[in-house]
């Protein structure tokens, strides 16, 4: 994209009551509950148009979780019980009790959706194999690299490139599990690759939930075959305003991009998805304009929330991408 300091979502948007309440309802058949998907999946597609997003989806409005949804879809996973990930918030852990198996392109129907309705350009989230395997029980496989090998072949690969085939230009790969193990991270790298291998489109990974372990990501990371990394980094900033280190703390893991000699995009996270307070769009401003001077170039920074805004009300998601856009108008103008 030829604009300055393209705005993206990262992918979830927390579901409306009325949409919850017909979803669990027994008694609603499911020709209701399917348009009721539909519905929700449009509302959410305009409302990220309305926040002036230049890249969009539809908050993963069809997806019950980014994990769940995946493994009830793919052979091999049996769900099991209920684990916390963060906050008071908790997932459903799967075990793995048989050969993983590719059973049709479990988010075409969702894509063909959004592609159909939204105005802006499409990123499609995937959910990537290492982060699957690390989040599963394994009951299956001689060992953890196995299962992680299986899925970036024969589940993920196949699911990229049925959706490229059906027009998928910007895929997403989400690994928030990506530095949870340090010392596995050739092997996240080097499955990643496995999974993106012959895919036709722009391929970007998003890595949050990183406890500030950025730096464990290089230089394996070097390796990615990705056009673009997205990351968090509003959630340990300062709220001042400026450009100076002190100011933008938690931005100071953009000089790994330069440590490393590193020059492909970085979608940089300007809003906390934890909390409910809205950053102004001259606090946005001057975090993407401190990420342009660290990378040394205003043309590969791309803006967005540090993660999905699901655990935030639908007003306050729609506040904090309002001003991120904001925020990016005005920093556009800086660099005029």
């Amino acid at each position: 994209m030829d604009k300055l300091y393209p705005t993206q979502e990262i992918g979830s948007l927390r579901k409306p009551e009325w949409f919850l309440k017909i979803i669990r309802d027994k008694r609603v058949g499911e020709g209701a509950k399917r348009a009721a998907r539909d519905d929700l999946a449009y509302l959410n597609i305009r409302l990220l148009e309305d926040c002036g997003l230049d890249y969009v989806y539809d908050g993963e409005a069809r997806r019950p979780e980014m994990y769940e949804y995946v493994v009830k879809n793919v052979g091999g996973f049996k769900l099991a019980g209920w684990v916390r990930s963060f906050d008071n918030r908790y997932y459903r852990k799967a075990r793995v009790v048989d050969k993983v198996t590719y059973l049709g392109p479990y988010h075409l129907d969702e894509f063909e959706f959004v592609a159909q309705h939204a105005r802006r350009m499409v990123k499609i989230p995937v959910t990537g194999p290492y982060t699957l395997a690390d989040w599963s029980y394994n009951e299956y496989y001689q060992s953890k690299e196995d299962l992680v090998f299986d899925l970036a072949k024969n589940v993920i690969r196949p699911l990229l490139r049925d959706l490229t085939s059906a027009g998928a230009k910007v895929i997403q790969i989400d690994e928030p599990a990506a530095t949870t193990h340090p010392k596995e991270m050739r092997m996240f790298v080097e499955a990643f690759n496995e999974a993106v291998a012959g895919v036709d489109a722009k391929i970007t990974v998003h890595i949050c939930y990183s406890g500030n372990q950025y730096r464990s990501l290089f230089p394996e990371a070097l390796d990615l075959k990705c056009s673009q990394f997205t990351l968090e980094f509003a959630n340990r900033d300062t709220a001042r305003l400026g450009l100076d280190k002190e100011s933008r703390v938690g931005y100071q893991a953009l000089n790994l991009f330069k440590e490393y000699g590193d020059k492909r995009e970085v979608g940089v996270g300007v809003v906390d998805v934890h909390v409910d307070s809205i950053e102004p769009p001259e606090l946005i401003r001057d975090r993407i304009l401190y990420a342009a001077k660290i990378l040394e170039d205003p043309k590969r920074v791309y803006v967005n929330p540090d993660c999905g805004l699901r655990t935030r009300s639908r007003a306050v998601a729609f506040a904090k991408l309002r001003n991120l856009c904001l925020g990016a108008e005005l920093a556009r103008s800086a660099n005029l």
